[in-house]
């Protein structure tokens, strides 16, 4: 137990280090593209932070031996839309009013609503497909929602990089060139890729770590899938989002993990279609439901008051304690 904890506490220094790597790497490269903030946040950043938790069910589901194996997967596609929707928001926005009531900046974000609300609008009927296919999962459907689904993700990266006004921000130096006001392409890139590196290896330590102290605590396989699993390799987005916010950069956090939830709502779920039965117990529909719940109230506070109240916000968080308290009471 106690190299666990090591473990843990070295992981946790590993995707911190990643986190400021990968976050001043990635806005170079935006720029360098010629892509707006929100797709920045949302395709890449909120996609290249996806890959550890997406790497879990690709593994579990078709390259384990196991039904056991088949469940932690679908567990963990499911566990990363619960997380980032009613525990990562919730989380940044009450950080936004940590740093207003330290005076580091205001207690209102500065975001492109546009992006947020595309974000949403495609993240909220690409998530009801996954529910309603839990009760009518038939191999027909299944397979031609996987289809749709990702077809459907291939549309939101056409729309969110050809929309959008480049920022004019201006950024720190590159950490791999300094002293370059325009450093090479290939330095960029370089960072980015080893800023990411450092995410996903230190994401999976965290994994291994907390799956070492949940087993020794005698935690159900349900509870560490949908639950351990994903806090561990959501812990990228929620770094680099409360990095962006202490930044000012509101559009870069939150479209990461809007645009991470994009992703979860489609390509992972297209892994669970296509490699499992999808036949999905009441805890899981819930944990699919409350998702849709918490983003149907985001995407309304937007349409009703133009903007975000971050208050507001930190209650969809009541989502996650809530299931959490059923799954241990059930």
């Amino acid at each position: 137990m106690l190299f666990s904890m090591l473990l843990f506490l070295l992981a946790i220094g590993v995707i911190l280090g990643g986190a400021a790597v990968f976050t001043n790497g990635v806005e170079w490269l935006g720029r360098r593209l010629g892509i707006s903030d929100g797709a920045i946040g949302s395709i890449l950043a909120g996609v290249a932070t996806a890959l550890p938790e997406t790497l879990i069910p690709v593994v579990a589901i078709f390259f384990g031996d196991s039904q056991t194996e088949a469940d932690i997967g679908v567990g963990a596609i499911l566990g990363a839309p619960l997380m980032l929707s009613t525990l990562t928001i919730p989380l940044m926005a009450a950080f936004l009013l940590f740093l207003a009531g330290l005076q580091k900046r205001s207690e209102h974000f500065t975001l492109d609503y546009h992006a947020v609300r595309l974000d949403l609008n495609f993240f909220l009927p690409a998530y009801a497909v996954a529910l309603f296919v839990a009760f009518l999962p038939a191999p027909a459907l299944r397979y031609a929602s996987a289809a749709g689904l990702f077809l459907m993700y291939l549309w939101y990266v056409k729309i969110h990089l050809t929309t959008g006004v480049v920022s004019e921000m201006e950024l720190e130096p590159l950490y791999f060139a300094r002293k370059a006001a325009h450093p090479m392409t290939v330095m960029i890139a370089a960072q980015a890729v080893v800023g990411l590196g450092l995410l996903i290896g230190g994401a999976h330590l965290f994994v291994h770590a907390v799956e070492d102290v949940a087993l020794g605590m005698g935690v159900s396989p349900l509870i560490l899938s949908l639950l351990v699993a994903p806090v561990a390799t959501e812990l990228p987005e929620k770094m680099n989002s409360l990095l962006w916010i202490y930044q000012k950069k509101d559009t870069l956090a939150v479209g990461n993990i809007t645009g991470a939830m994009v992703f979860q709502g489609t390509f992972p779920v297209s892994v669970g279609l296509l490699g499992t039965g999808w036949d999905l117990d009441f805890a899981s529909r819930l944990s699919v439901l409350l998702p849709i719940i918490a983003a149907s109230l985001f995407l309304a506070q937007i349409r009703m008051t133009g903007k975000w109240q971050p208050r507001a916000l930190i209650f969809t968080a009541f989502l996650y304690g809530g299931y959490i308290a059923y799954l241990f009471l059930r």
